[in-house]
């Protein structure tokens, strides 16, 4: 536990150098400017599609009829946009973290390795294209997850819950990968994840929930058009900082595990190994001489 609070705030003080705060900014450029324009050749489509299938479905027709006579048909209005944007909002989140684990986890890694564990040698147990097929796998697997849970979504709670819990074993899965790879051997990398899994879920999940935040000014851009522009990039550094501070703590937290490992191991090594019991001579001449001495012991008795 004292290694999880460690390199917790280890990562808060490292996510303050310029340094990060600028490298923060490419992801940034690249979500952003993907996400807005993407916006602006395709926002407009989806969104009379989605409004198309609203007033089509027959259930929100009786639930717009419902708002109505309660004094908030306004809450139509905003109906689909919502809907879109909640559907993209765990692409945005993935594809944050991706921007992150490719654009600045090896760069922030580097950077604790030379501050910290200067003398931890590089083993290279995960090349870039098993990093690679690891976090398509992951993110495979995380998009599954998301798909299928999304009946759950309708359940009040489990909207709060179930996401980030998704998006915190992907951050997991990816970035403990990816911290190791350069300084680990592949045993080394799965003796760590077998002892540390708990940690490094945890982890992921904390981080998890934090890249939820970010959603709500996301979600607010809805409510307030003319900052829409703004509040997209706002949300996405958001994200990419939320992931950065993810990506130093799981540097932080997985070097220093490693170390130990091979600290623990250097010491099993060179350990001396206990004296061998003493043990009795069963020669003759030896047997001869316990003879005589307990003789000549009987004598003086006597």
């Amino acid at each position: 536990m004292s290694l999880l609070f460690d390199s917790f705030w280890r990562a808060v003080a490292y996510g303050l150098r310029p340094r990060v705060v600028v490298l923060s900014l490419l992801p940034l450029l690249l979500m952003a400017g993907l996400a807005l324009g993407l916006g602006y050749f395709y926002w407009d489509g989806v969104l009379a599609s989605v409004r198309l299938w609203l007033e089509s479905s027959t259930l929100v027709g009786s639930i717009s009829g419902w708002l109505q006579s309660m004094g908030m048909g306004n809450l139509k209005a905003v109906l689909a946009p919502l809907i879109v944007i909640f559907a993209v909002t765990p692409l945005i989140v993935v594809f944050s973290l991706l921007a992150v684990a490719l654009m600045m986890t090896p760069a922030l890694t580097t950077l604790v390795a030379q501050k910290r564990f200067p003398a931890l040698e590089r083993k290279r147990g995960g090349s870039l294209v098993a990093s690679l097929w690891w976090s398509l796998v992951s993110t495979i697997l995380a998009l599954l997850a998301l798909v299928v849970s999304l009946p759950l979504w309708l359940i009040p709670p489990l909207i709060l819950i179930l996401p980030p819990l998704i998006w915190g074993w992907l951050t997991y899965r990816v970035m403990a990968f990816d911290a190791l790879a350069e300084h680990a051997s592949g045993e080394e990398r799965r003796e760590l994840f077998r002892r540390y899994r708990m940690s490094l879920l945890g982890i992921g999940i904390f981080c998890g929930y934090l890249g939820a935040a970010p959603s709500l000014i996301w979600a607010s851009g809805v409510l307030f058009v003319a900052a829409f522009v703004v509040l997209v990039p706002l949300a996405i550094w958001l994200y990419t900082l939320v992931f950065a501070l993810a990506s130093l703590w799981f540097a932080h937290f997985c070097l220093a595990a490693l170390q130990a490992l091979r600290a623990e191991r250097a010491a099993a090594a060179v350990a001396p190994t206990p004296p061998d019991a003493e043990i009795f001579d069963s020669s003759p001449l030896s047997l001869s001489h316990a003879t005589d001495h307990t003789d000549s012991t009987n004598t003086a008795r006597e």
